[in-house]
């Protein structure tokens, strides 16, 4: 008979109320894709991880949104991290996900369990304008909202996103935007969240991700796109390597997480944070 576990944790946060919640299912073999998508659906999270074991440390991972399956999700990595260690202790894992190995350091640190997932390589492309100018009329922004020392750009460390850097903390603090219309822009361009940014220091970032293509009006954490995010700022000479900076998010929904992101002059980059069950 094969036994399975479903567990539900917020990542991201040390409290339960706070941070991006996730489900994650661990068994023996992989449910069929539809099965996965119900219990994705019926969880009712931004994602749900589903883990099984290969060999060893080794685990293959797929994630689904309650509507579709996606590459790979930053929060449900570090909360199935979490759960890992939790069973069977703290150690590196292997992770297979669709876009290619995440290697998942679990710790314990001050009677706190803690994941540091890292990316595959990260990849940048432009942003074109025509997609700037989409994205910002259907955010209702203007362009004079943007820092024009961080350009616009699409960012990828297992996933894509666009990164859109505003100059003050006013303007991330106000987000009202068109649900439908921004849905079917980033459909078409393969984007999984929009990184809306404001640098508040060298190594502070505030971030906010609409997320309408996987039916959620705002993602409080979102650990690909600040995987992508660190890989863009080291590809375009935005901050030097080595580096750290931490990234908080979810605080506007009352949902406040933070994400720790270290960017090693090369590879993937490294993002870290604690989960606790809901």
């Amino acid at each position: 008979m094969t036994t399975s576990s479903l567990s539900r944790l917020a990542a991201f946060t040390t409290t339960p109320d706070g941070g991006n919640p996730a489900g994650v299912w661990i068994g023996e073999a992989l449910p069929e894709p539809a099965t996965m998508q119900r219990i994705a659906a019926e969880v009712g999270f931004s994602e749900t991880a589903f883990v099984v074991p290969a060999s060893g440390f080794e685990r293959i991972i797929r994630y689904y949104s309650p509507v579709a399956e996606v590459p790979f999700c930053g929060h449900a990595t570090i909360a199935t991290g979490v759960a890992l260690g939790e069973a069977e202790g703290d150690g590196l894992y292997r992770l297979a996900t669709i876009v290619g190995e995440v290697q998942v350091a679990v710790r314990t640190r001050g009677g706190q369990r803690e994941a540091s997932l890292t990316s595959v390589e990260p990849k940048q492309l432009p942003a074109s304008d025509a997609l700037i100018d989409e994205a910002l009329s259907a955010l209702r922004w203007n362009r004079t909202d943007l820092d024009g020392a961080i350009p616009p750009a699409k960012a990828y460390a297992g996933a894509w996103h666009l990164v859109l850097a505003v100059a003050t903390a006013e303007r991330l603090a106000r987000l009202d935007y068109d649900f439908e219309t921004l849905k079917v822009l980033m459909l078409r361009d393969g984007l999984t969240t929009l990184q809306l940014i404001w640098r508040e220091s060298v190594t502070v970032f505030h971030s906010r991700n609409p997320f309408p293509v996987g039916a959620v009006v705002e993602d409080p954490a979102t650990g690909a796109a600040a995987a992508a995010l660190g890989g863009y700022l080291r590809a375009a000479g935005l901050t030097s390597v080595p580096a750290t900076i931490v990234i908080r998010q979810g605080e506007a929904i009352g949902r406040p997480s933070r994400l720790v992101v270290d960017i090693p002059i090369s590879g993937g980059i490294v993002v870290t944070g604690t989960a606790v069950w809901i």
